[in-house]
């Protein structure tokens, strides 16, 4: 392999952050409320890392 990687432990910690907050939001067990707040969370983490 020749070369560096720019991929980090942390961004792979940002995606394993963010697929746990899409798994919760595709629980079919969450209020409204809770949904809403989990959207919310996805939100404020994609603007964060850069995403969007």
């Amino acid at each position: 392999m020749t070369g560096t990687s720019s991929y980090t432990c942390g961004d792979y910690r940002d995606e394993m952050t963010l697929l746990a907050l899409r798994n919760r939001l595709n629980s079919a067990a969450l209020s409204e409320d809770e949904r809403r707040q989990i959207e919310e969370e996805i939100r404020k983490f994609e603007k964060r890392v850069g995403i969007k």
